[in-house]
C-alpha cells in the first residue's frame, strides 16, 4: 500500500488546501467549530461554496462563528446547531434533525488532559468526548453519509495517542489511578481505530474514514494545561491555527484522498507506523491501525452505548 504524499506539508494552512475546490452543492459538518481548528476548518469548507453546520456545545457562541463565516467568505449556507456528545440524547436529536445527504463529517471536538470526571452513564469524561459521542453520531449519521455517495469522515487524532492503546479491560479507570494523559492517549487510539473499521464497514457505501494529527496549536483544547499549553512541545513546532487546520481541510476536500480510507495523516502528509513512541509529533502506533483492533473496538463501542 503506497503512502499518500502530497505537495503540502508542516506550514501549509488550511486557506491554501482547500485553494481552488470547488464544493459546491456538498454539505459539511463540523463538531466543536466554536474555536480553535473547528472554527477554521469550518471557514475553509465555507470557502469552497459547501454548506457547512457548525456542530456545537455553546449555541451562542456557535451562531456568532457561523455568522463571521458567512461575511468573511460570502456563503451564506453556514449554521450552528448544538451538540453535546457526552449526551446520548443529543447526539441522537442532532441526526434526527438532519435531513439529506453528508457528504463531508468532520469529527474535530476533543477535550484533553482534563480532571477526572464521568458521564452519567459512567463513562471516563474523555472517552466519552472524543470518541463515544463521535462514534454515536457518525452512526446516527450513516444513512445521510451512505445517501451522499463518496462521503468522507475526518477524524481528529493526535500523537497523544502514543501515549496508550485502548486498554480493553480498563476503560473508565475503575481499577487504575486516574491518568489525564493516559486517559487522553487512549481516547485518541480510538479515534484512529474508528477511522479504520468505519472504512472496512462502509466501503461498500462509499463511505471512507481517515484520522489526523493536526500538530501542536495553542486553543482552548489546552484549558487544563496554562496558557501555553503542556509546555512539551518546542516552540518551532507550534503551528498557527490555519496551520492546525490544514490536515483536516486535506482529507476533507482533496482529490488525493478520493476513495482512501482507515489511514493517519500528520503534516499533510500519511504517517509512517511505528512499533515504539517517537517523541516527536509523527508517526501512527501500530496498535492504533490495527484492524483486529479496530473491530474489537466497535463491538465494545455498541454494547457502552446499549448501555
Amino acid at each position: 500500500m503506497t503512502a499518500i504524499r502530497t505537495p503540502f506539508g508542516f506550514s501549509s494552512t488550511a486557506t491554501e488546501v482547500a485553494a481552488g475546490i470547488d464544493l459546491t452543492g456538498r454539505r459539511a459538518v463540523v463538531t466543536g467549530a466554536s474555536s480553535g481548528i473547528g472554527a477554521e476548518t469550518a471557514r475553509a469548507l465555507a470557502a469552497t461554496g459547501a454548506e457547512v453546520t457548525l456542530a456545537v456545545r455553546d449555541l451562542t457562541a456557535g451562531e456568532r462563528v457561523a455568522q463571521e463565516i458567512g461575511g468573511a467568505t460570502g456563503n451564506r449556507r453556514v449554521r450552528a446547531a448544538r451538540l453535546e456528545l457526552t449526551d446520548p440524547a443529543s447526539v441522537a436529536a442532532f441526526a434526527a434533525g438532519w435531513q439529506g445527504p453528508l457528504h463531508i463529517l468532520v469529527n474535530n471536538a476533543g477535550v484533553m488532559a482534563c480532571p477526572e470526571r464521568y458521564t452519567e452513564q459512567g463513562r471516563e469524561w474523555q472517552f466519552a468526548t472524543n470518541h463515544l459521542g463521535h462514534f454515536a453520531l457518525a452512526n446516527a449519521l450513516h444513512g445521510a453519509l451512505a445517501a451522499a455517495g463518496g462521503a468522507r469522515v475526518v477524524v481528529v487524532s493526535s500523537t497523544g495517542h502514543q501515549q496508550s492503546p485502548v486498554v480493553w479491560d480498563d476503560i473508565d479507570f475503575a481499577f487504575r489511578r486516574y491518568d489525564p494523559w493516559l486517559a487522553y492517549g487512549q481516547s485518541k487510539t480510538a479515534n484512529v481505530l474508528f477511522a479504520v473499521e468505519a472504512t472496512r464497514r462502509w466501503a461498500a457505501d462509499g463511505i471512507t474514514a481517515n484520522a489526523l494529527m493536526p500538530g501542536a496549536i495553542y486553543t482552548n483544547l489546552q484549558r487544563h494545561m496554562g496558557d501555553r499549553g503542556s509546555g512539551r512541545v518546542p516552540e518551532e513546532l507550534i503551528k498557527t491555527v490555519g496551520q492546525g487546520a490544514a490536515t483536516s481541510v486535506l482529507l476533507a476536500t482533496s482529490p488525493l484522498l478520493e476513495g482512501v480510507g482507515g489511514r493517519y495523516f500528520d503534516d499533510c502528509n500519511e504517517s509512517e507506523v511505528v512499533d515504539r513512541r517517537t517523541g516527536r509529533l509523527q508517526g501512527v502506533a501500530r496498535y492504533a491501525v490495527d484492524p483486529d483492533n479496530g473491530r474489537r473496538l466497535w463491538d465494545l463501542s455498541e454494547r457502552l452505548l446499549a448501555g
